[in-house]
């Protein structure tokens, strides 16, 4: 089968090849899918470059954890009825060194979820990672319905998605973006209320409207950056769920002022949550996919070909939305 694959970290030019490798076997409890289209993360690039440190966790990687296509094999104790079902895909080079940037890839049965034929392959690309870690950011402490949720860079990924979730929640939603195309894009995700904060006061805006009552809760792209921010406009009891901190890694947190707000700090990780948080994110992202209550932003797609591309793609930062590789 063809694919695309690493045997050292670097430069996505020089590391990634793009050839023939052997047919992926079917193990018990295991899956097959011809993908159809694997969707490029952050964390794949970083994976692959050796961000922060990290080292090759095997002598060759298939990378992407994320991919839809249409189950071919199941292995022993997985329901012959699987063969032939749409799917998406998460998670699948978490712990196996193959991945979706191929035209097989062999994943544990719980870990493709049905597809409905509503939603197209390349979209279902794009759900593991970013809509995942968004129903988690949102929903972690129970449901948000009346709530008032602030969603920093609503036009990303992870924030276009908790959008939409917040929204089919119940919950009204303040979203910040950095330019006008951004935010006709947080506005077709349906928040309510839509800051630039290039231009734009956040905290004055968000105590504006929400009549000095601030927010429950803050899903947040950019920890660090955007900290003071945050602890001037969540309430008492308040949460700030966090996926990123990539102005610094390191920031310095301030234990009073959270402690006089009583104020609640999740760090995401989607490749951590526990099984349960998981199972629960499948299943309410079927359930909005089955009802047609989700878009998705994909802002290029890329042959299998060009897979370097589209990871510098990523590294660039200045793509808005999901980037797919197109495998058939």
């Amino acid at each position: 089968m063809r694919a695309a694959w690493y045997e050292k970290l670097g430069n996505a030019q020089d590391v990634l090849t793009v050839g023939e490798v052997d047919l992926p076997e079917v193990g018990p409890g295991f899956v097959r899918v011809k993908v159809h289209a694997s969707g490029v993360n952050p964390s794949d690039v970083k994976q692959r470059s050796g961000w922060g440190g990290l080292k090759m966790r095997h002598p060759r990687v298939i990378p992407h954890n994320d991919g839809a296509g249409v189950i071919d094999a199941v292995g022993e104790g997985v329901s012959p009825s699987r063969v032939g079902e749409r799917v998406w895909i998460y998670e699948a080079t978490l712990s196996r060194p193959f991945g979706t940037a191929a035209e097989y890839v062999v994943v544990a049965s719980d870990n493709a979820v049905f597809l409905p034929d509503n939603t197209e392959f390349a979209a279902g690309a794009c759900l593991g990672v970013p809509a995942m870690t968004a129903h988690y950011s949102v929903f972690q402490d129970g449901a948000v319905t009346g709530q008032t949720i602030l969603v920093t860079g609503g036009a990303g990924a992870v924030g276009n998605y908790a959008i939409q979730l917040a929204k089919w929640g119940g919950a009204r939603v303040i979203t910040t973006v950095s330019s006008p195309q951004k935010a006709e894009i947080a506005h077709a995700a349906g928040a309510d209320y839509v800051i630039n904060y290039k231009t734009e006061d956040v905290t004055e805006r968000v105590k504006n409207i929400t009549g000095k009552e601030d927010v429950d809760r803050v899903v947040e792209v950019d920890f660090a950056s955007n900290f003071e921010t945050n602890l001037a406009v969540l309430k008492r009891n308040g949460v700030i769920a966090t996926y990123a901190s990539d102005s610094n890694a390191q920031p310095q947190i301030p234990f009073y002022p959270l402690v006089y707000k009583n104020i609640t700090v999740h760090y995401v990780l989607v490749y951590v949550m526990p099984k349960a948080a998981h199972q629960a994110a499948a299943e309410d992202i079927t359930t909005c996919l089955k009802a047609g209550v989700l878009s998705h932003v994909i802002a290029q797609q890329f042959p299998l070909a060009e897979i370097a591309a589209a990871h510098e793609a990523v590294e660039s930062g200045r793509a808005i939305g999901n980037l797919v590789v197109e495998i058939v």
